[in-house]
């Protein structure tokens, strides 16, 4: 052990910091998922799900790739849009290319209506419980996480419609 690095621990700011940082990832998520229930019947990764689709071109993703952006498990994020397909917001279709089997799930009719009716409410949340509290502070915030987001690995880029 005489060759590590000793530890650097946080200071006074850096742990108040740290501990409210803490509460928001784990009463946050709880929060959005609770007014999405309510007022859609959509979980937080349901609706997650439904809006990335509807910002790729053809609507339509890879299982896997779905997956990537949820940061799940293939069985996880099959199990969600097998209960958004059962609500016939999105269809899966197993096909094959380049030798390899996948499914892709694609955006119906029916769940581009739902996630423009869930939308409205769902963004008032947003902004009442993130946008708002931090006024000015909230895109500095955002490209701070995105920091964050880069280390842990995953995409920082925003999908837009074509």
């Amino acid at each position: 052990m005489s060759g590590e690095e000793p530890v650097r621990w946080l200071g006074e700011d850096e742990r108040r910091a740290w501990i409210n940082l803490a509460k928001v990832l784990l009463t946050l998520p709880g929060a959005l998922e609770s007014q999405l229930l309510r007022d859609a019947d959509l979980t937080l990764l349901g609706y997650m799900i439904l809006a990335r689709l509807s910002a790729v071109p053809g609507e339509s993703l890879r299982m896997s790739e779905i997956a990537e952006m949820a940061n799940g498990s293939l069985p996880r994020i099959s199990h969600a849009v097998a209960r958004l397909e059962d609500r016939g917001w999105v269809t899966r279709e197993v096909r094959t290319g380049q030798g390899r089997r996948f499914t892709t799930a694609t955006l119906t009719d029916a769940g581009r209506a739902h996630l423009a009716a869930s939308a409205p409410a769902h963004v008032a949340t947003v902004r009442r419980l993130v946008t708002d509290p931090l006024g000015e502070d909230f895109v500095r915030v955002g490209d701070a996480v995105a920091r964050i987001v880069e280390t842990l690995g995953l995409p920082t880029e925003i999908l837009k419609p074509e």
